[in-house]
């Protein structure tokens, strides 16, 4: 095998072009066909396509490939309603139907259970919308200038080459609306965009915020300059030209960095929070605050939670990385208990505030990494039967999936956005003891490669 690996290597190189047909999908959502025993990934393509491809890079198991002509489509095959879902980064299945991007993302839970968990398990029908359109209520949008002319939308794939956008699928009207006025309000005032490879002037990015059940809109201006320019101009025009506008913040990033946010964020104008509701619970959602980008899809999200748990009203519940408290108070009412962890200490304080917002009261929020609190939870007497496990993209911290092992907690209810990092803590978690009883995916973010997952594990 490795002998033709090779003898195939030697063929392929960069600038040659090929005939490939697609049959999987990547993590990334980008096709994958074969020439000879070579594996190749070709972005835009899509399994039950033959298409013509230039080589872009080869390696020793894989090369890259870029379509040059469509030979054939796949039967399931659209033109995207987007005009720039060809070069922006922000969707990669757009040329698929809707049913068809459901397919291959319940594939994708499924061949990560099977290759990296090495687990056969139970994934339930993937729960898709409605309407996969306008469904973000956030967006993060790099700025720039192009022929003295203020851009700002998403990176083309694989750079930081910004494409403009007047128009996005996926966010809300609003957003768009928004945002069309910031590029003109900026042009208008010659507020000067950040330029990364001089690092030189002002705005790096617009952070926008809409809430569903109010329509209104907070923006966060995220800077290079700790004083914001002609500050009182901007605000003044900006909520002239959108009256659903209720917020306007200002956040210091002078670092050279690909992390968004600094560290300090001040509200210039306007109310300190938004407030989004999800089911009949009210949140205040502050500038840095996580919250689920889909709110129509996060009450399924969180329903489907609410049913792992299973909760009669007499058990602890503990959230572990419970941003601003969002899944623990959404099934708060059916515990006798609840503590949430969060190691963003603004995320904790919008937690308790979300927390008196609602009058739940049976529910304490600890800031520090939950790998640590943990263990001086258990110190201080507090008892467990129900853990809430929502980490980023990288997963949980082996020393936490230990520390919940030796505990013998009874039930785990693993929420998360990443495939791969879900299996692999998943498996650890049974090497330790659990059983995995079902993984439900819920499609949150339509017509992009991701796909959120809810596993229930018991011991």
């Amino acid at each position: 095998m490795d002998r033709k690996i090779v003898s195939t290597k030697e063929r392929i190189k960069s600038g040659e072009e090929h005939e490939v047909e697609i049959h999987g999908l990547t993590h990334d959502g980008e096709g994958v066909g074969r020439i000879g025993s070579l594996a190749v990934f070709v972005p835009d393509a899509m399994p039950g396509d033959s298409v013509r491809i230039r080589i872009i890079s080869s390696k020793k198991s894989y090369a890259r490939g870029l379509i040059t002509q469509i030979v054939q489509p796949s039967s399931q095959r659209k033109t995207p309603l987007c005009p720039v879902a060809t070069n922006c980064g922000g969707c990669q299945l757009q040329y698929m139907e809707y049913e068809t991007q459901l397919f291959w993302k319940k594939r994708q839970v499924e061949d990560a259970f099977t290759r990296i968990a090495k687990l056969n398990v139970e994934v339930r029908k993937i729960k898709g919308m409605e309407d996969p359109a306008g469904y973000r209520n956030k967006g993060q949008f790099p700025i720039g200038m192009v022929n003295n002319q203020v851009i700002m939308g998403f990176y083309r794939k694989r750079t930081h080459e910004i494409v403009d956008l007047d128009a996005c699928m996926i966010q809300h009207p609003l957003t768009m609306k928004l945002s069309l006025a910031v590029k003109s309000v900026l042009h208008e005032l010659g507020i000067e965009p950040y330029n990364e490879k001089t690092r030189q002037g002002v705005i790096r990015h617009v952070v926008t915020r809409v809430s569903f059940s109010e329509d209104t809109l907070m923006v966060t201006f995220v800077t290079n300059t700790a004083k914001f320019p002609q500050q009182e101009e901007l605000i003044q025009k900006l909520i002239a030209q959108v009256p659903e506008l209720v917020s306007i913040a200002h956040n210091i990033n002078t670092s050279d960095t690909n992390v968004i946010f600094g560290d300090k964020t001040k509200i210039l104008w306007g109310q300190a929070n938004l407030i989004d509701t999800i089911g009949y619970l009210k949140f205040a959602i502050s500038p840095r605050s996580f919250f689920q980008v889909n709110p129509v899809q996060t009450h399924i999200l969180y329903d489907e939670v609410k049913k792992a748990a299973a909760l009669t009203g007499a058990e602890t519940v503990w959230d572990l990385y419970c941003g601003i408290g969002t899944i623990g108070l959404y099934i708060a009412e059916d515990a006798s208990e609840l503590y949430g962890v969060e190691e963003v200490k603004e995320a904790v304080e919008d937690a308790r505030h979300n927390a008196r917002l609602n009058g739940i009261t049976d529910v304490q929020f600890l800031c520090g990494k939950a790998e640590q609190v943990v263990p001086d939870l258990i110190e201080q007497g507090a008892k467990v039967d129900v853990v809430l496990l929502d980490p980023p993209r990288k997963g949980c911290e082996v020393e936490l999936l230990s520390t919940i092992s030796q505990l013998e907690v009874p039930k785990i209810v693993y929420v998360s956005c990443n495939p791969s990092s879900l299996a692999r803590d998943v498996a650890y978690l049974v090497e330790q003891g659990y059983e995995v009883g079902y993984v439900q995916p819920v499609d949150m973010f339509p017509h992009t490669s991701h796909v959120e997952c809810v596993v229930v594990l018991e011991r």
